[in-house]
């Protein structure tokens, strides 16, 4: 027995010793946060690679090639304008919504008058789908 004992003391002194190891040191990779210095342009090329965003040059359509087309597009929309609000005065006189069940186009469109203000209920035809907005009195 007192030789187990002094074998097993041998060995957890043996595998004590072969266990030790040095200390683990962290060194960043970033030189934001202390890093290597030279490994900025390996980080930057890294992330250019990976970036696939397109920056807009022109952003807010200062640049356009043919002035004529923003004119063009401009007087299509004033007329199509005109043309949708002379189809809503035909439609609904120059009292504008008065209540009433209209059709117009391929929606009919129902105004109540409730208790909380108008109720005009949208119906699309086509589709079946159904918008019901309260305009509250004031």
């Amino acid at each position: 027995m007192k030789k187990l004992l002094i074998s097993a003391m041998f060995f957890l002194a043996f595998f004590q010793v072969a266990t030790r190891a040095q200390d683990f040191v962290y060194q960043p990779i970033n030189p934001a946060f202390g890093g290597n210095p030279y490994n900025y342009s390996w980080l930057f090329s890294s992330a250019s690679a990976q970036n696939d965003f397109k920056e807009d040059t022109d952003p807010f359509g200062f640049l356009d090639d043919d002035p004529l087309s923003g004119f063009q597009d401009d007087l299509n929309s004033q007329v199509l304008n005109e043309i949708s609000r002379q189809l809503y005065f035909n439609q609904f006189g120059e009292d504008g919504l008065t209540e009433g069940f209209y059709e117009f186009g391929s929606y009919e469109i129902d105004v109540t008058i409730t208790s909380e203000g108008m109720q005009i209920r949208i119906i699309d035809i086509m589709t079946g789908s159904e918008t019901t907005v309260v305009v509250p009195y004031y």
